[in-house]
């Protein structure tokens, strides 16, 4: 037994010890609440992508509708001829069948977003009508014909109608 050396440690004091903990407590702790601040500031980077992310789905939803909305209103205005035609169509020719087909396509173009402006026995609008003649009468101001019919296409003037105004004269002594 002679041959085994025994190591002896030194003594260890408690308060070094506890010091030692303390300060290992203490970086733990800093570490602990910078690690919290950079998942916060992670959070908050995410979240505010995320809307961005949101606000740009919404805005290329609504730029494809106003596009979609735009060729609609190209096209129903190359239509509008056609239904013009029909119309004039319909004052010469007393058909049914001519009647229905017509009623149909307004009934389509109706469903297409587009609304025929009611001007006749109204007093004259400059925004939805444009004088094509004036004719004397009783009251001022007032449609007494329409000579092409007047649209808007989703609440906005697509063509102005044109029509006649009544335009009360005076006559002088």
């Amino acid at each position: 037994m002679d041959n085994i050396k025994v190591k002896k440690q030194p003594l260890v004091n408690q308060t070094d010890v506890q010091e030692k903990n303390e300060e290992k407590h203490q970086q733990c702790k800093g570490e602990i609440e910078r690690l919290q601040k950079e998942v916060s500031d992670y959070k908050t980077k995410f979240l505010r992508a995320l809307a961005d992310y949101q606000n740009l789905e919404k805005r290329a939803l609504n730029e494809k509708a106003a596009l979609i909305q735009s060729a609609n209103k190209e096209f129903i205005l190359k239509l509008l001829f056609f239904l013009d035609n029909l119309n004039r169509a319909e004052l010469f020719v007393k058909d049914e069948n001519l009647k229905m087909i017509k009623q149909s396509f307004e009934k389509i173009l109706e469903n297409e977003g587009l609304k025929e402006i009611k001007v006749l026995n109204k007093p004259y609008d400059p925004y939805t009508s444009e004088v094509v003649d004036i004719v004397e009468g009783e009251k001022d101001n007032e449609v007494v014909e329409v000579l092409r019919k007047g649209y808007t296409f989703f609440g906005q003037l697509l063509r102005p109608a044109q029509v006649k105004v009544v335009k009360k004269i005076e006559k002088s002594k």
